[in-house]
């Protein structure tokens, strides 16, 4: 089973940068779709971002979008998540997932991925 692993979540005050980062160490990340996915507490887990297998397609949720830049380097298996100009909102446990040869020409349900990361802390506070 593809094993994924998520880090970079850190205590962050507003307007200041972050980097998480996907990486499974077994098995390739070539053919499968990243999707980054966040959840806060009474909330459902929503995907704010993805990035098809070979990174020609890219979908960002309108709160995210300008301000998130998703990306992939599959020579070494990792996928991650550039969060500039962050929000006390976007505080929550963020998810790497990932979807087969998965479309990222929109947004896709949690349901569409098959394999999870742990998942990783970011915390927006001053």
């Amino acid at each position: 089973q593809l094993q994924l692993v998520e880090s970079g979540g850190t205590l962050v005050q507003p307007g200041e940068s972050l980097r998480l980062s996907c990486k499974t160490s077994q098995y390739t990340l070539e053919y499968y779709a990243v999707g980054w996915f966040r959840q806060s507490p009474g909330r459902e887990r929503e995907e704010i971002s993805c990035i098809s297998h070979d990174g020609e397609q890219r979908h960002y949720i309108d709160s995210v979008k300008g301000r998130f830049t998703i990306s992939r380097d599959n020579a070494q298996n990792s996928a991650y998540l550039q969060m500039d100009g962050l929000k006390p909102e976007d505080t929550a446990v963020y998810y790497c997932a990932a979807d087969l040869f998965g479309d990222c020409s929109k947004a896709q349900e949690a349901t569409e991925y098959n394999y999870w990361g742990q998942g990783t802390q970011v915390t927006v506070s001053s």
